[in-house]
């Protein structure tokens, strides 16, 4: 086994007239929170849209436990445990909060019925064992900006993702919702899980 979880070898991404990441090496360990920081411009977010798929890069490698692997899409980077929450959340404004979270990741029965009261009881599970109260059945377009995110984090959590980046996850928080987010963060490195934290706030990356 690698001692990395991830490892981005020699990553190269442009643009049309411009080159967003030059020859970028990043590696990860189990358990760790690794913060990516920079000024707003840097790349960081680029750099992270590649690992979770957005992007193709024109060089360089991804590793998941020593394995080269090929991320071609968000599906590819779900199946190898990798979330993501975008500093714009990808959510639904007139879907609850349940069918956000599920959409995509949806279970059926055998005639093709969702299998709604399991992924509600999944999803309240989660959302009491991380201290991420949110009301299932509200419309997004109802709920605060900070309850947005925790329908973001459970996302990944009920997807069963262990590689969790979060893209300048306090931008949007109050100065206690930052305290909680960074105590749910602790929480899910002392599991085991692995986070890439990408922001320009260095109190932040101290604390």
């Amino acid at each position: 086994m690698s001692e990395y979880v991830i490892e981005m070898n020699h990553i190269r991404k442009e643009f049309p007239g411009i080159v967003a990441n030059d020859d970028i090496t990043l590696q990860l360990k189990k358990g760790e929170i690794h913060a990516l920081l920079g000024e707003n411009g840097a790349g960081k977010s680029t750099l992270m849209s590649v690992l979770f798929g957005l992007y193709q890069p024109e060089a360089g490698e991804i590793k998941k436990d020593g394995k080269v692997v090929e991320i071609r899409d968000p599906n590819d980077a779900t199946a190898l445990g990798i979330g993501m929450v975008h500093q714009h959340f990808k959510l639904v404004d007139v879907f609850t909060v349940l069918d956000n979270i599920i959409l995509g990741a949806e279970t059926t029965d055998k005639l093709g019925f969702l299998k709604k009261k399991e992924a509600r009881e999944k999803v309240i599970a989660l959302s009491e064992r991380y201290g991420l109260k949110v009301d299932v059945d509200a419309k997004v377009e109802d709920i605060t900006v900070g309850m947005q995110q925790r329908v973001e984090i459970l996302k990944m959590l009920y997807r069963d993702n262990d590689i969790l980046i979060f893209d300048e996850p306090t931008a949007v928080l109050t100065p206690q919702e930052i305290d909680e987010l960074m105590e749910i963060m602790r929480e899910f490195a002392r599991e085991g899980k692995s986070i890439l934290f990408i922001t320009h706030k260095l109190n932040e990356i101290m604390a």
